[in-house]
């Protein structure tokens, strides 16, 4: 089955299953994972109906690549449209003296690399919300949105207060980036009734927690960081806040209880899930290989009835957490979460 499409509002549709370019950085492994060129490999999704991608002004090089992906789709007169989601992700010690025309440089540093007149989606962080002056550049993000060279503005990693804060300045949200998965349902608490409320949807990243939430890891011994890549070690601190990997272990073995009752992998069930919650428009999901797209379509035939997700709730009794607003943890910059950003990539 083709994967499904959302609208974020009455004329911009994407896909639900969105293709997350992170893991093409540097620090991740994609490139060597693949087995094949990542163009070609992106060009490919997008024929199989993968036709949205995520990827932010930090990710070294991602912004370039899918400029490149972009324009061999279009050359080709392959499926569409393409849609490329993009950040601004502000350096955190820029933030005390950020003006009008380092956001404006940015902006067009992205319209740049991506080769395109007008960003697509473009999603704001803030590292640090004792820093003031977030609402102010919300609303010059708004003016290059008014001058064309956004067509829709979102958030990540804002809980509800400061997101609440954003709107209220009059800054007009169509989405927010966050982390959730059967693992992490911080945003299950009061940030998705806001979003309901509002007609803001959630994409959500780690979905499938970087991987841990897969057949491969049921049963296996818990991992040490030094075997293991920068993404698993953010999520492994996930696992960890939720109960450890004995609990860990639990729930993946009820996903895989359920994913063997329909003649799916348990990375299907993990991402059906998330797909499932209220508000929820699309998941973020690393892609690196055509065998994986077509794992990862199963989620698309996949429905979870009663039985599935009392199964699943009643795994999810034993963990402990990761409690608290959506991203509380990581803003901590002393935390174990926090320790392992990296703040000030955007050198500019």
């Amino acid at each position: 089955m083709a994967p499904e499409h959302i609208g974020l509002t009455d004329d911009y549709f994407i896909t639900r299953v969105i293709v997350g370019g992170w893991q093409f950085s540097p620090g991740h492994g994609a490139h060597e994972a693949s087995g094949t060129d990542p163009v070609e490999l992106f060009s490919q999704l997008v024929d199989l109906g993968f036709t949205t991608f995520d990827c932010a002004d930090i990710y070294q090089g991602v912004e370039e690549f899918l400029g490149r992906v972009r324009r061999r789709v279009a050359g080709s007169g392959g499926a569409g449209p393409v849609r490329i989601h993009t950040k601004f992700v502000p350096d955190l010690d820029i933030l005390p003296t950020i003006d009008r025309s380092y956001v404006e440089g940015i902006i067009d540093r992205s319209l740049t690399r991506l080769g395109v007149g007008c960003l697509d989606l473009l999603q704001f962080h803030w590292w640090d919300f004792d820093v003031p002056g977030f609402e102010e550049v919300g609303r010059w993000l708004a003016e290059l949105r008014d001058k064309g060279k956004i067509r829709n503005l979102g958030v990540t990693n804002f809980d509800r207060r400061h997101l609440e804060a954003l709107v209220s300045a009059g800054v007009p949200i169509v989405s927010n980036q966050v982390q959730y998965s059967v693992l992490d349902r911080r945003p299950a608490t009061d940030l998705a009734d806001y979003c309901r409320k509002q007609g803001i949807h959630l994409l959500c990243y780690g979905a499938l927690s970087g991987g841990f939430l897969t057949d491969g890891w049921a049963g296996a011994p818990e991992p040490s960081p030094d075997t293991i890549n920068r993404s698993l070690v953010k999520y492994r601190l996930i696992i960890g806040e939720a109960g450890g990997w004995e609990v860990f272990q639990s729930i993946l073995t009820a996903l895989k209880k359920v994913a063997h009752r329909h003649g799916v992998n348990s990375a299907s069930v993990a991402l059906r899930w998330v797909l499932d919650q209220p508000q929820v428009a699309a998941t973020i999901t690393g892609i690196d290989s055509l065998g994986h797209a077509m794992e990862l379509r199963e989620a698309f035939d996949l429905t979870l009835d009663e039985e599935d997700h009392g199964r699943i709730r009643e795994a999810l009794q034993a963990a402990t957490g990761p409690s608290g607003p959506v991203y509380g943890l990581e803003r901590d910059r002393e935390g174990p979460h926090g320790r392992i950003m990296r703040y000030n990539l955007n050198g500019k």
